[in-house]
């Protein structure tokens, strides 16, 4: 299954307990940026365009642990710019471990097979490998050779090793319908513990904006692509509700506080995909935050974002909506 059972029971419970508290606007994922260097410039990516003096930060081993704490998300993904190169990355995974969290730790594989034998073995780290399509595509997108090799053959090492390891992909404009099937199904031999995919977001700062998705677009190419999906052929880990949100079947409203960003600039305003501002808190970040400003409906930045930092949230809250959901959802999540 494609999120282990722990993980699963953890989230509930989570979700559980902020239902008993009357909270309406909690975490469910901490978007940890210890910093935003990368040693790729992909196409569709803004984080490397920041100005050098931004790069050449990085958050502390200090800093990953008090904002993990402050927000208290059951889950963390670690991401960037390319976490690998943090040169305190394997303690910042063990800490997130130790306080009990799940930890995907997001990468583009160049490096990790350097770490394999400093990372904690266990179903609470994932590694999460950047794979936007076959060989010429990835390449493509990442505006380098050999990026899909190293990435396949990293993915090959860590499943050796007993690692968890899963893709996480981006369509972009262009890509056909028949072609990602045929790249997803390219996949399936690696044994991968799970895959997550999206359309490409309108980056402001991307250095390429002829390369994305509108949000009508992005529902037909899903509708048609996960109408294929039949008898467990992908193992996607998505909540079931986000997935048909994707294909159009269902209409959600953003929930960005669900996936809140944290930086060397502190917590974005209102999520990682937009650049409204930095709060020091995570408290100032949810009460002073105008979420009301945000969304599809709301903003002209928003209009075709189906991105799974806000909608994802979303579905995972509405799963927990009535018995019947719980019981759908549960089935789709343990399959």
């Amino acid at each position: 299954m494609a999120i282990p059972l722990g993980q699963a029971l953890a989230v509930g419970f989570y979700i559980f307990k902020q239902k008993l508290m009357r909270r309406k606007k909690y975490p469910l994922v901490l978007m940890l940026e210890p910093l935003y260097r990368c040693n790729l410039e992909c196409i569709g990516c803004g984080k490397i365009q920041k100005p050098n003096e931004i790069l050449k930060k990085y958050l502390t081993v200090e800093d990953c642990m008090n904002a993990a704490e402050e927000c208290g998300a059951p889950i963390v993904s670690v991401a960037g710019g390319e976490p690998l190169i943090h040169p305190d990355i394997v303690g910042i995974v063990k800490g997130l471990i130790d306080q009990g969290r799940y930890v995907y730790l997001c990468t583009n594989a160049l490096l990790l097979d350097r770490y394999l034998d400093r990372m904690p073995k266990t179903p609470r780290l994932t590694f999460s490998i950047h794979l936007d399509g076959m060989k010429e595509h990835h390449d493509h997108i990442c505006a380098e050779e050999g990026v899909y090799d190293q990435a396949i053959a990293a993915i090959k090492l860590a499943k050796a090793r007993g690692f968890r390891v899963t893709t996480n992909t981006t369509f972009f404009d262009g890509v056909t319908v028949e072609y990602a099937e045929k790249f997803l199904d390219h996949l399936k031999p690696l044994g991968l513990d799970g895959m997550t995919v999206a359309s490409a977001f309108q980056y402001s700062d991307a250095p390429s904006q002829e390369h994305f998705f509108g949000r009508h677009q992005t529902q037909e190419f899903f509708r048609e692509l996960l109408s294929k999906n039949t008898n467990g052929r992908w193992n996607f880990s998505h909540s079931p509700f986000y997935l048909e949100f994707l294909e159009g079947k269902r209409d959600y409203d953003c929930t960005p506080w669900g996936n809140p960003s944290y930086s060397v600039l502190g917590w974005q305003k209102p999520c990682y995909l937009l650049d409204e501002g930095y709060a020091e808190t995570f408290d100032e970040l949810i009460n002073d935050t105008e979420w009301e400003k945000y969304g599809h409906r709301n903003h002209h930045k928003c209009k075709d974002c189906t991105a799974h930092c806000g909608y994802e949230a979303t579905a995972v809250e509405d799963s927990t909506n009535g018995l019947r959901n719980m019981v759908y959802s549960a089935k789709a999540v343990l399959m």
